[in-house]
């Protein structure tokens, strides 16, 4: 209940954040927003005027050049007063931004060792955690291959001409390549505090698979560290829930901002994004079924059939874990047995979320393109890895793609302000994630109780409710 009244206070936000910007953007904004304009054009007159002129040594090439310095100075002070007018939008957006990137390190850390302890328990079953595993990682990887392939094929970003800030102008922006110095350094920690304080993500995941693994291997001992790490990390979930109160408000700075400097003719390209990633969401619903037909047979489309409550439940509340009593009862009646059920399941909502694997590397690059930052195909792929492992760290969190994403990009240097183009639209492409999460971890366990020989007929009948 609480999670479908805070999605209708985001709806209620980003309803409210429109009306604003707009009525701002047409009383305040637009006088500021004419005077950026002019002196663009300004601007771009001078450059072709510059361009003509041959001696650049004649008295019309020096007053050309102050003239453009002057037109600059003029556009930069617009800009300021612009971002100025604003400020009082942003810093709501900005106040959450700074409380998801507070939480991210901790979050990661706890809830990845308690994960990779787990999995480490699974090597004592063997076979089952075996095939569980390699059916998560081939469903993560082609998830985010697939939105990788599709947002470079859509373009959803390149219409939205954002201009880079100019707090990334002097960070040397278009040097996006990493050196295989630079990646080493990036990958492994020297140490964990510092990895910690600085956010750097992909270390602290490298540490807490070592530490993961580590505390499994050690036995009973290692019982008393994961159930601590999984206390850490639910006294964590409950701030996450915390600063996620706060999300209404920061949609609307976000929107009303947005709206404000860009007037209403950017909300045409959300919708065009909008509908592009869940076109996107059915083609992996295509991909997920016909894997599991593979396996399954003709038994994949009725559990899609039975399945598609709880899917509904996912979708109108925005999580995956709302629908999880539902699914785990469907299945059990679609004939898995009952201890692969327990097993995979809740793996599944650590380690299997194709939904929301899509939708980072579709958001990703989503953001590369809005700030016109070109990112080769072998820096997508490695974006795609980083990913695939950063988002192991945070599965079951509210908004959790957010996190995983403001982890990510600065490492591409793709600035994190994007992200408040996100943040409004978020609920919008949370109710499909969640749903195609569900299909996903639904199919993977029925498909893993088959391969074990664990499937039976099925029970169609059930008074169980």
């Amino acid at each position: 209940m609480q999670k479908s009244k805070l999605t209708l206070y985001i709806f209620i936000a980003l309803i409210l954040g429109v009306i604003a910007g707009y009525i701002y953007n047409t009383t305040v904004i637009n006088n500021i927003n004419t005077k950026i304009n002019t002196a663009e054009v300004n601007i771009k007159t001078i450059d072709g005027q510059i361009e003509a002129i041959k001696d650049t040594t004649t008295a019309a090439y020096k007053n050309l050049k102050l003239e453009r310095a002057a037109q600059i100075t003029e556009r930069k002070a617009a800009d300021t007063a612009r971002e100025g007018k604003l400020v009082g939008f942003t810093v709501l957006s900005d106040i959450f931004l700074r409380l998801i990137k507070m939480i991210v390190a901790p979050l990661v850390f706890t809830t990845l060792v308690v994960g990779v302890a787990k999995v480490g328990d699974i090597k004592a079953v063997g076979r089952i955690g075996g095939k569980t595993l390699l059916w998560f990682l081939s469903a993560t990887l082609v998830s985010l291959l697939l939105g990788m392939l599709l947002v470079n094929f859509f373009k959803p970003g390149e219409a939205m001409h954002l201009p880079l800030p100019d707090s990334h102008l002097s960070t040397g922006i278009q040097k996006t390549a990493l050196s295989l110095r630079d990646f080493i350094g990036h990958v492994f920690p020297k140490s964990f505090i510092e990895a910690m304080a600085n956010n750097e993500i992909l270390q602290i995941v490298i540490f807490s698979l070592f530490f993961g693994v580590g505390t499994a291997a050690i036995g009973e001992k290692g019982e008393v560290v994961i159930k601590a790490m999984d206390a850490i990390a639910h006294v964590i979930l409950k701030i996450t829930g915390y600063v996620m109160q706060v999300a209404p408000l920061a949609v609307f700075g976000a929107i009303t901002a947005i709206i404000a400097k860009q007037g209403l003719g950017i909300l045409s390209t959300y919708a065009i994004f909008i509908g592009e990633f869940y076109f996107s969401l059915l083609v992996l619903w295509l991909v997920i079924i016909l894997a599991g037909s593979v396996v399954l047979k003709g038994r994949a489309f009725k559990l899609v059939a039975r399945i598609k409550d709880a899917m509904l439940i996912a979708f109108g509340t925005s999580t995956s874990e709302a629908a999880y009593p539902k699914v785990l009862l469907e299945l059990e009646r679609f004939g898995c047995n009952n201890k692969i059920v327990s097993f995979v399941l809740p793996l599944g909502y650590s380690f299997n979320l194709d939904g929301s694997m899509m939708y980072m590397t579709f958001a990703s690059l989503f953001l590369a393109q809005s700030y016109n930052i070109h990112l080769s195909f072998e820096q997508q792929l490695s974006m795609l890895l980083i990913l695939m492992l950063t988002s192991k760290g945070i599965a079951g969190v509210p908004r959790a793609s957010l996190v995983v994403i403001a982890g990510t990009i600065s490492m591409f240097n793709i600035p994190e302000a994007g992200l408040a183009l996100l943040i409004g639209i978020d609920p919008l492409l949370d109710m499909g994630r969640s749903a195609t999460n569900v299909l996903g971890n639904a199919m993977a366990t029925a498909v893993v109780s088959k391969w074990e020989g664990e499937l039976s007929g099925g029970n169609e009948i059930s008074n169980i409710e």
